[in-house]
């Protein structure tokens, strides 16, 4: 009979930094490109699929989450991870956050939560390797990632408005403080 080892750390409660690099983590539910949105659930450590897109929108990028930190609405701290190539679900990779927008979503009938959206380039990224910040990236990338999260809150009957793109610096405190959260809250 096999001895009992201690559980494993779920995604979600990994480190929310590498020990070497000092890099974020980011889990990556849904790859770049993808019609089907991916959630994350820590109590079976899987991957179920949440909604799918109308033919002709996806995923601009990468998105998922941070791991070991929580946000205002109670789940992991948001990331859209930029990378030169699609990373399948449930991969876990070194970034560096660019910056974050701040926004807030209101489904119809509840009240206003904020949910501000990462913007992170992977570390093994060749086409936005030099990319530091949001003002850094190509032309209406930023444009057309909020636009995507606009329409995206749309289908699902929620309005979503941002109230501020902000840098690397402002990137790091909400990690930080989102981190903070999940200590407080972490049954480890």
């Amino acid at each position: 009979m096999a001895k009992h080892s201690t559980r494993h750390a779920v995604l979600s409660d990994t480190a929310t930094h590498d020990e070497k690099s000092g890099d974020l983590r980011a889990v990556i539910e849904t790859p770049k490109g993808s019609r089907n949105k991916y959630r994350y659930d820590p109590n079976c450590d899987c991957f179920e699929l949440a909604t799918t897109l109308p033919d002709g929108m996806a995923f601009p990028f990468d998105f998922g989450f941070i791991p070991s930190t929580l946000g205002h609405d109670g789940d992991p701290l948001d990331v859209l991870v930029l990378m030169d190539s699609p990373i399948i679900a449930g991969c876990v990779l070194q970034c560096r956050a660019i910056g974050v927008i701040e926004a807030r979503e209101k489904a119809r009938g509840k009240r206003w939560e904020q949910n501000d959206r990462l913007i992170a380039v992977a570390s093994h990224a060749r086409t936005h390797e030099g990319v530091k910040t949001l003002q850094q990236l190509r032309p209406h990338t930023l444009d057309d990632i909020e636009a995507f999260f606009i329409d995206y809150n749309r289908l699902h009957d929620k309005r979503f408005e941002i109230s501020g793109e902000h840098g690397p610096t402002r990137a790091a405190k909400l990690v930080k403080k989102g981190a903070a959260a999940y200590a407080k809250t972490s049954r480890y």
